[in-house]
């Protein structure tokens, strides 16, 4: 596997985690996300930061894959950071010059913002490193069925959100090729100066898009070809079962936001 496209890869361990319901853990990660807007001291991070990885620890990936998976978005968490420093003028004065301040209030809620990006990218790693697509897609499936009833097709959701999941490391993998062919001509990027990477990035947009549209009506041909109509009644080769230890599972995200609501 290249560990440098990772983001929406299942990775196979035999971890208790990874036989659970998809069900109960898609369930589980819209508590994490209630835990983590309610984390709002150090105290409830730090015991955020524990509970998180012992349940990354408990699939037996490596946790170098979690940093990996977070990785391509720390320059949108430095960005956060930046701004959420430099904006909020909330407690004790850290640092003047001037007109321009840094506040002890904007320097702990720009660490509170990047430490729950980094959770929210980790438990969603979690999510698609222990469940193969074709089982998130069940399970997402399984939680909206109720949503019917309010003229809500499920099945277009999922089958929308399930294309996109693969087509992410395809398309990663596309332009790891366009990149590799332009380096081969020449054009290293790793070897040019920054205003030239971009330039070699934006044109690098064009060939990624246009193969994107190419295997995206490879995908509908295909689909028409095999007689696949929405909303059909259909059979599944594999069935959902909830179990003991999908109650257990998602029980402990909910002691953890009692426990952090409690702090």
């Amino acid at each position: 596997m290249n560990e440098r496209l990772l983001l929406g890869r299942s990775i196979e361990t035999g971890s208790w985690v990874h036989k659970l319901d998809a069900r109960s853990k898609l369930t589980g990660m819209l508590l994490y996300v209630a835990v983590i807007l309610l984390s709002d001291s150090w105290l409830s991070m730090v015991l955020l930061a524990v509970f998180s990885i012992t349940i990354m620890a408990s699939t037996r990936i490596p946790l170098k894959y979690f940093i990996k998976a977070a990785k391509p978005l720390r320059y949108l968490m430095l960005f956060i950071f930046i701004v959420q420093l430099l904006s909020v003028k909330e407690g004790d004065v850290l640092w003047s010059a001037g007109s321009f301040s840094l506040h002890e209030g904007g320097l702990r809620l720009a660490a509170f913002s990047v430490i729950r990006m980094l959770f929210l990218i980790t438990f969603t790693a979690l999510l698609t490193f222990t469940t193969t697509p074709g089982k998130l897609n069940q399970g997402l499936e399984g939680i909206l069925a109720p949503f019917k009833k309010l003229g809500l097709s499920p099945d277009r959701i999922t089958l929308m959100i399930s294309i996109a999941l693969r087509f992410i490391p395809t398309i990663l993998d596309e332009s790891q090729i366009i990149m590799k062919a332009q380096a081969s001509r020449g054009a290293d990027l790793q070897e040019l100066p920054l205003k030239e990477k971009a330039r070699m990035l934006v044109s690098l947009l064009v060939p990624v898009i246009s193969s994107a549209f190419r295997r995206a009506q490879d995908l509908v041909y295909s689909m028409e070809a095999r007689g696949f109509r929405m909303d059909a009644p259909r059979s599944r080769y594999h069935r959902l079962r909830w179990g003991a230890a999908d109650t257990v599972f998602v029980a402990m995200f909910i002691i953890m936001g009692v426990a952090v609501a409690l702090l």
